[in-house]
């Protein structure tokens, strides 16, 4: 497949990161490396969205202190970023409603559809003019007619990667702001765009539990917008899948990460990142990384068994 015809992906991960770990970051890395490798899929962001405060779980510190956290856990990263919206709301978020204003949010930034797993769409640009001369807004004269999908992105530039560190290769043109309606004033060729929810496998697992989700979200988060599952702790995914009406449903808009089953990161975990911090264990330089260690040392974070 070439280039234009890819799929380009957004992954989004929602979570307590409680703290972020170095098994958070490596499920961004190993998804966007498995999805590189299908040849269907190029990887153009990460977005990292903490939960809201008032989710209520035991031993959840301020979210002041986990966008920081997250904040310097991906401060090396050229493709994550961390978004605040999730947390900046009145009230805590379904992860249905967060995939919504994402979705929405790139549509207004890149003009363009976002379409979902199963369907791509064959809808014009937002506002695209249908039989009018396009009107370039570049400054650059030998910009082609049609960009292609890659230029499109570089063309976003300064735009896109406010939302998720998009870095590529390609060469940058001054845009307009990203409030403006992009289709409006110039054509594109088209390109799919998805977000995916990147979860681990405890999270599909939850999916199972009568009563925890709202089949409804649940019909959306899975049949409208996918997942991508990098599995924890050698988990039989398809055996989770199986124990869920929806996910049999929508099974082809599950992607499951196929690599090193017995990765070293498969094993990190938020919860044993705070039992070593409590026991003053050693091993938690190989859960996180040393920005965040010394960031909760500083803030005394997590010292006392409370969280």
């Amino acid at each position: 497949m070439t280039e234009t015809t890819k799929t380009h992906v957004i992954l989004l991960a929602c979570g307590s990161f409680n703290p972020i770990t170095k098994g958070h970051i490596q499920m961004f890395e190993r998804a966007r490396d498995y999805l590189h490798k299908t040849g269907r899929f190029i990887v153009i962001g990460g977005i990292v969205s903490p939960v809201h405060d008032s989710y209520g779980k035991q031993g959840l510190v301020s979210s002041r202190h986990r966008l920081i956290m997250c904040q310097l856990a991906v401060q090396s990263s050229d493709w994550i970023r961390v978004d605040p919206w999730e947390c900046y709301q009145d009230t805590w978020q379904t992860t249905c409603s967060v995939l919504e204003h994402h979705r929405d949010l790139m549509k207004r930034v890149t003009g363009c559809i976002l379409s979902n797993v199963n369907t791509p769409s064959m809808t014009p640009v937002i506002g695209q003019p249908q039989h009018e001369t396009p009107q370039p807004i570049y400054q650059n004269n030998n910009v082609p007619a049609k960009p292609t999908a890659a230029k499109i992105l570089g063309k976003v530039g300064e735009s896109l990667s406010r939302i998720c560190c998009v870095r590529p290769p390609v060469e940058r043109f001054t845009f307009v702001d990203e409030n403006a309606n992009l289709g409006t004033v110039m054509r594109y060729e088209e390109i799919e765009l998805r977000i995916l929810l990147l979860c681990g496998s405890d999270l599909l697992e939850s999916f199972c539990i009568p009563g925890l989700w709202n089949e409804a979200d649940m019909e959306v988060i899975v049949g409208d917008f996918g997942i991508v599952v990098v599995p924890r702790d050698a988990a039989d995914t398809d055996q989770i899948m199986n124990h869920s009406s929806i996910l049999r449903k929508y099974k082809n808009n599950i992607l499951v990460v196929k690599d090193d089953i017995n990765h070293p990161m498969s094993i990190v975990s938020s919860t044993k990142s705070r039992l070593a911090l409590q026991h003053g264990d050693g091993h938690v330089v190989d859960y996180l990384t040393q920005p965040v260690i010394d960031y909760i040392l500083k803030s005394q974070l997590y010292i006392n068994a409370s969280g």
